[in-house]
């Protein structure tokens, strides 16, 4: 049997999934990229190949993909995370024809065909603003975990608007909101109307094709994607474990140029 890798090296976070030619998940890990990418994709590489007990050197075949995929040296490949996303998601989903993704510092909307070409997209990482960085960033200032973010936003009873789009802004912003005495579950909620907004925006420029999926840790969050729910008039389609589908569609395109 012949194992295949994918290996997603994000900002934040760095990815693995491991499957078999059936496409089964046989391992897989997330763990910081944190300051040496090839270390952390060496940690989250040996991590996802004990649990599906195999050794690296079986591999058939290894493609990786995000911003630090060219410092994994044992890849036999590199790939744009656009369709890494896309491959991943259509596996997950094969109805899904729009992706958002939403990672730690980027986001993108990708639209995608009926073979799992991308047929547009768009992608926004200049900015902190309607990324995971910046939801890290104002819980940290409200003192809430990321965690909570989600269940603090659904229980809101009203909202409070965010005008800032400017992370450092509306960190201020936040802050004269929390002086003032506003509900942190209203503030909450507006900081992810903010997110959602700016994503849209996204959204409207590319186009959306229903069903879409959420990808990206980000869609741990409930609150958000229930935004996205009122937004577009569907629920998402979000995967067990939305911050895989990088890597496991590194790993299907490794499946294919192996074959």
């Amino acid at each position: 049997m012949a194992f295949f890798i994918g290996v997603d090296v994000g900002s934040l976070s760095t990815d693995v999934v491991v499957i078999d030619e059936l496409a089964n998940v046989l391992g897989s890990a997330i763990t910081l990229t944190a300051a040496n990418s090839t270390r952390a994709a060496e940690q989250a590489l040996e991590e996802a190949t004990g649990m599906a007990g195999m050794e690296v050197g079986q591999a058939a075949y290894v493609v990786s993909t995000g911003y630090g995929r060219s410092a994994v040296p044992f890849a036999h490949k590199t790939v744009t995370e656009i369709s890494c996303h896309a491959m991943g998601a259509r596996h997950l989903f094969p109805d899904c024809r729009t992706v958002i993704d939403i990672g730690g510092q980027d986001s993108k909307v990708i639209r995608v065909g009926n073979t799992s070409k991308v047929l547009n997209f768009t992608m926004n990482d200049k900015c902190a603003a309607g990324t995971g960085r910046f939801l890290e960033v104002m819980a940290a200032k409200l003192e809430i975990t990321l965690d909570e973010l989600g269940e603090m936003s659904l229980s809101a009873k009203g909202e409070v608007a965010i005008s800032s789009v400017c992370t450092v802004f509306a960190e201020s912003e936040i802050v004269s909101l929390v002086a003032r005495n506003h509900p942190k579950e209203e503030i909450v909620k507006g900081l992810h109307r903010s997110v959602v907004n700016r994503i849209m925006s996204m959204v409207r420029s590319v186009g959306l094709t229903p069903p879409f999926s959420m990808t990206g840790g980000v869609a741990r969050n409930q609150g958000v994607v229930a935004l996205f729910a009122e937004n577009l008039g569907q629920a998402p389609l979000v995967p067990h474990e939305p911050q895989l589908v990088g890597a496991l569609g590194a790993a299907l395109m490794a499946r294919r140029e192996a074959s």
